[in-house]
């Protein structure tokens, strides 16, 4: 039995991976062997899924509940304020970790993945040349060694016994080299043929570049996804905007579903991939036992150069059978030629037949060594192993803080809700005055040189500090009662008003009474009585 390769060591998240516990549906102990093809096995990948999906239920209970109680409580302003602040803050840090992090393990994972493709593909074409040197009874066609040795030799030798009738000596000859053609036949029809091994490893690489590419995009939708969630809630934090607060919350609900799912699904696949990882010799065996035999496996598999290649004996075989058949012919093109010149044509033709079937021999020996193929399997390994689960590690990294961060934007939501109805309510609250209340601005609106109105005293005293300037008449009008009200409506009832005309008319405000008439006519009299003592008539 060969000795255990080192060129080929689990990393310690394998091992670590690989000790997680297996339990079934059924909640029963499960052997972590790979085995996909056990249904428990692929119900102990289920339940991680499953219990990833608990984690997303508890989350999403804990935020219902918190949710509630954000709408239920309240709490001071100020305190609301430093919340949403400081939520916001580590919601747009833990994010923008959590898609670095993702980058960088989404890159590792197709990195990995492709690197286990290339490796088929490269085996596939070590396979592939090997079938084409000995052909199968699936591809006859291929001008292969062994079609070379039955069909062309074998006309040649025919051909050669036709003239060399009258010799018995050359008959025995071309019987001897025709033996050694049957012996290289022989040993070669003992080289493993690889087309249904082909068939499998193209269709495995095909499946798997094509998994692979849908996965990495999704992962990067998702990336994209959670960069745009922060951008809505940076911009609708800035601008007091309800309607992307409302956006907010829904998208951030929806990308802490989508974390949780994927690192239901980074679960499974690391697991599963560790399980290979910790023993992938033994699954190799058990696979192939059907259509490959044990030494073959185990010669490509540990590649141990102190154990022989099980094709050793054949290739000896075809190499000492060419060499004595080349020297046979060698001698019939220097003894026989002169006696028969037609065998000539013939005799170099199968020369020629040789030297062809001795660059196979040197294509097919380095073709079945096994250094080649193992360095492939070893790439391969390297490449799932490694950097794939490597990858996927960091994924669920980048799920867990997306969906911290997620949880956390939508804990602040209620906060930033209160804040901006409580701003609101402030800004009917403000005096008249403030140019930034809504009201005022409404007022401006209709009255633009509010600030600057004169008074009714003041009017009136104006006029008579002036001579032959009379205050204009008191005129009737005719105006709706609705008017009144509708002024009366605009300025609130506010007192600071009532000392203004109303708009558009010289009366007094509709709330003029006797005794306010009576303090602007005293106002008025001791302004004319200033008058006439300055200016004597």
């Amino acid at each position: 039995m060969p000795a255990a390769r080192v060129e080929y060591l689990a990393p310690w998240w394998v091992v670590w991976l690989h000790r997680v516990p297996h339990l079934s549906l059924r909640l029963r102990w499960v052997n972590s062997t790979f085995n996909p093809r056990d249904e428990d096995y692929r119900e102990s990948l289920l339940f991680l899924g499953l219990v990833a999906a608990v984690c997303l239920g508890l989350n999403l209970l804990f935020l219902a509940a918190y949710l509630v109680c954000a709408c239920c409580c309240r709490q001071a302003k100020q305190r609301q304020s430093c919340c949403v602040t400081w939520s916001a803050v580590v919601a747009g840090l833990v994010c923008c970790a959590a898609v670095g992090v993702g980058f960088y393990g989404n890159s590792e994972t197709n990195d990995g993945v492709y690197q286990l493709v290339y490796s088929l593909d490269n085996a596939n074409h070590t396979f592939s040349g090997i079938d084409a040197l000995i052909p199968t009874p699936a591809s006859p066609q291929v001008s292969g060694t062994t079609q070379k040795m039955e069909v062309d030799l074998e006309r040649h030798l025919a051909r050669l016994s036709e003239i060399f009738a009258a010799r018995s000596d050359y008959l025995q000859t071309l019987k001897f080299m025709q033996q050694r053609a049957d012996s290289v036949i022989d040993q070669l029809s003992g080289v493993p043929v690889w087309t249904e091994v082909t068939a499998q490893l193209t269709q495995l690489a095909d499946q798997t570049g094509y998994v692979e590419y849908y996965r990495w995009l999704s992962y990067l939708l998702l990336f994209i996804l959670d960069l745009a969630i922060c951008l809505i809630a940076c911009v609708g934090l800035a601008k007091r905007s309800r309607c992307l607060l409302a956006l907010l919350l829904c998208c951030g609900l929806l990308a802490v579903i989508l974390s949780w799912t994927s690192l239901a699904a980074d679960a499974a696949a690391a697991v599963g991939t560790s399980d290979f990882c910790a023993a992938p010799d033994t699954f190799i065996l058990n696979i192939t036992e059907t259509q490959l035999s044990t030494e073959v496996t185990r010669y490509y598999l540990y590649c141990n150069q102190s154990v022989s290649s099980p094709f050793q004996q054949a290739l000896t075989v075809f190499q000492r059978s060419l060499t004595a058949m080349q020297t046979q012919v060698a001698e019939l093109l220097r003894a026989a030629v002169p006696f028969f010149p037609t065998a000539k044509e013939d005799l170099l033709s199968i020369q020629l037949l040789l030297n062809s079937s001795e660059s196979s021999l040197h294509q097919l020996t380095a073709l079945l060594d096994c250094r080649g193929l193992h360095k492939d399997y070893l790439d391969a390994l390297a490449g799932v192993c490694y950097d794939g689960i490597e990858g996927l590690l960091y994924l669920g990294l980048f799920s867990l803080l997306a969906a911290l961060a997620f949880s956390t934007m939508i804990r602040a939501g209620p906060p930033a809700w209160k804040r901006l109805t409580t701003r609101d309510r402030d800004y009917n609250d403000i005096d008249d005055d403030d140019p930034f209340n809504p009201q005022a601005r409404r007022i401006a609106a209709y009255i633009p040189s509010r600030g600057r109105l004169p008074s009714f005293c003041s009017y009136s005293g104006s006029l008579d500090s002036q001579p032959g300037l009379q205050p204009p008449a008191q005129t009737v009008s005719n105006a709706p009662v609705s008017e009144y009200m509708n002024q009366a409506v605009l300025f609130g009832g506010n007192p600071r008003y009532e000392n203004t005309p109303l708009i558009g008319r010289a009366s007094p405000p509709p709330t003029y009474s006797p005794s306010m008439r009576a303090t602007y006519l005293s106002v008025g009299d001791e302004h004319l009585r200033h008058y006439r003592n300055e200016f004597p008539a």
